[in-house]
């Protein structure tokens, strides 16, 4: 199945679930009674298309991409719903194109405001729906704490309840608290001289990061990359040196390989942070650790690099129990 039909499989629930609390009470309001006495049931495409209709006219914003879809389309609904505070806040001017679609998330290409202080910004919209297609979730949340879309720790009984049960509210306080944690993670990472993109901002279901190639010529993942022999073994060197740094900072990414790895003119950069894990606290890390490890390393071997990812990975989780990491 491609991404364009599994988009518009997910389309009434994820744009739904996109919408802001006073919204879904809208949608959820009981219509006033006909004339029979009985309440009609309200058409929720029409009421969503009038939401974000209302949202357009608000703040004007009417990006390149979005004018060559149609009114009716409902990745055009979507864009302006994820992006149009980013450009009422003067972060984003316009969207150009997207980048990459995804069963989790779709990235557009955006040109920044000049104050941000990048020319283009990489705009990642995850779909509510994301969760289905993160495999065994639990693997990566034990020890973490769930936050809600403000950072802030969830530890009431009731939001507790909630996830437990995996009732609307609950797949709410999830989604929200996966993408809250990978853009603290990417702050952090980028903080400690990580090679990441650098992040911008944050809001909802979107996070904006540095847009990293050309407008018309993203940087490719490495496994849609064909590098050179020379280059093989500084980048192999450059990934490992990333690894170890995240570690150091009590970090593990949990899904690395050459399809979250971008490259662009002899540079790396490491992408997708939703399920990295604290070491401190989850008993899957050396597992996931040395996971990250043997893909990097069964990536490079097709350029002649020999190495034993599993020993790699070994060594390195014992200098980090030892504290000797910087």
């Amino acid at each position: 199945m491609s991404w364009q039909q599994d988009w518009f499989e997910d389309t009434d629930e994820s744009w739904e679930g996109a919408l802001s609390a006073r919204e879904r009470m809208r949608l959820n309001r009981r219509p006033p009674e006909n004339g029979r006495g009985r309440r009609s049931a309200p058409n929720r495409r029409e009421i969503i298309a009038s939401l974000a209709e209302e949202n357009d006219q608000a703040i004007d914003f009417n990006p390149t991409y979005t004018r060559n879809l149609d009114p009716k389309h409902h990745e055009r609904r979507w864009v302006l719903d994820a992006l149009s505070g980013f450009y009422h806040d003067r972060v984003i001017d316009d969207v150009l194109h997207i980048v990459k679609g995804g069963k989790e998330a779709n990235v557009y290409c955006c040109t920044a405001t000049e104050h941000v202080g990048v020319p283009l910004i990489a705009a990642k919209i995850y779909r509510p729906r994301m969760l289905r297609h993160l495999k065994n979730d639990a693997l990566y949340k034990e020890g973490r704490f769930t936050r809600d879309h403000t950072g802030k720790e969830l530890r009431g009984t009731r939001e507790t309840r909630a996830l437990q049960k995996k009732t609307r509210f609950g797949q709410d306080l999830d989604f929200s608290s996966w993408i809250v944690h990978e853009f603290r993670v990417h702050q952090e990472l980028f903080a400690a001289g990580v090679d990441v993109p650098r992040p911008i901002a944050h809001r909802g279901n979107t996070i904006l990061m540095r847009y990293l190639g050309q407008p018309h010529n993203p940087a490719r993942t490495l496994s849609d990359t064909t590098i050179t022999a020379a280059e093989a073994r500084p980048l192999f060197d450059r990934i490992l040196e990333n690894v170890e740094l995240m570690l150091a900072r009590n970090a593990i990414h949990g899904d690395l390989s050459a399809y979250n790895i971008l490259y662009w003119e002899g540079e790396i950069a490491l992408i997708d942070f939703p399920q990295v894990v604290d070491p401190r606290v989850n008993p899957n890390a050396f597992p996931l650790l040395e996971r990250d490890i043997v893909r990097v390393c069964e990536y490079f071997d097709r350029y002649g690099i020999e190495a034993d990812g599993g020993e790699i990975a070994a060594q390195l989780y014992q200098r980090y129990r030892d504290g000797l990491l910087k």
